[in-house]
C-alpha cells in the first residue's frame, strides 16, 4: 500500500480504512492481509462468458481434461477471437470458470435454456472469484432480501472499501482497473438476468435442476442469487 496517497482518489474511493467501522466491530487497526487470502481480480476478460461456455463444455465432455480443452480451443480458435492473444485470454478465462463447475453441471450446460446457462455461469464466477461471490451474497442478495430494489455503483464502492480494510491488494488497484472491475461485474449481473441495465434487481427464477445443483454444495450456492429460496 502506498502511504503517501491522498485521502481520496479521482473516483471518490477512500485510500484509508474506515476506522469507525472497525472500532464498531471491536477489531484492532492492523494489517491482516498476511492472513487473508488475496483476491483474484482477473475477471475483466469478456463478461459472463455464456456463449464461450456453450462452445467449450461439449469439448470437455469428450476429453474430460481441461488442459486438452484449452489447447484445442486455442489451436483451432474455437471461440472465433479476432486475434491470437484475445483468443488465449478468452479460452483461459472460460476454462477457469467452467472448471469450477461439477462434471454434472458441465453436462447439463449443453441442454439448459439460456436463462439456466446464465445462472450456472454466474455461480461459476462466484465460485472462481471470492470478490464476486462475496458481493453477490453480501450486497446483491442482502439488498433483495431487505426489499431494496436496486444495486448501485455506490453500493459496490462501499463494499469494496470495506474489503480493502483487510486486503491491501484492493488498495493497490489503479483507478482505471477499479472502474473496469466494477463495470464488468455489473455487466455480468445484467447478462445473468439478475439486474436490469437501470440496476434494478431482478429476482432469480431458478429452475429445479439448477437449484438442485446449487444446493449440492455446502453452504448452498443459492446464496449468490437474489431469491428467497434457502
Amino acid at each position: 500500500m502506498i502511504a503517501a496517497e491522498p485521502p481520496t482518489r479521482s473516483d471518490g474511493r477512500s485510500t484509508y480504512p474506515d476506522q469507525l467501522a472497525i472500532s464498531q466491530r471491536g477489531c484492532p487497526l492492523s494489517n491482516s492481509s498476511a492472513s487473508a487470502p488475496r483476491y483474484a481480480l482477473s475477471f475483466t476478460t469478456g463478461g459472463l462468458l455464456e456463449r464461450e461456455a456453450a462452445i467449450l463444455a461439449p469439448i470437455y465432455l469428450q476429453n474430460r481434461d481441461w488442459v486438452k480443452v484449452r489447447d484445442l480451443a486455442v489451436k483451432e480458435n474455437l471461440l472465433r477471437a479476432r486475434t491470437y492473444r484475445t483468443g488465449v485470454r478468452l479460452v483461459r478465462e472460460t476454462v477457469k470458470r467452467l472448471s469450477s463447475l461439477s462434471d454434472h453441471e458441465v453436462e447439463i450446460l449443453d441442454e439448459v435454456t439460456a436463462s439456466e446457462r446464465g445462472h450456472l455461469m454466474w455461480a461459476a464466477a462466484c465460485r472462481r472469484y471470492d470478490l464476486i461471490g462475496e458481493f453477490a451474497e453480501e450486497v446483491l442478495r442482502e439488498r433483495f432480501l431487505t426489499l431494496a430494489n436496486t444495486v448501485s455503483y455506490e453500493d459496490y464502492d462501499s463494499f469494496y472499501r470495506a474489503k480493502a480494510m483487510w486486503h491491501d491488494e484492493l488498495d493497490d488497484v489503479t483507478d482505471l482497473s477499479y472502474k473496469k472491475l466494477r463495470e464488468v461485474l455489473f455487466k455480468m449481473m445484467v447478462e445473468a438476468g439478475l439486474l436490469t441495465r437501470q440496476r434494478a434487481i431482478e429476482p432469480a427464477l431458478l429452475s429445479a435442476r439448477v437449484a438442485e445443483c446449487l444446493t449440492e454444495r455446502t453452504p448452498s450456492d443459492i446464496r449468490f442469487f437474489p431469491t428467497r429460496l434457502a
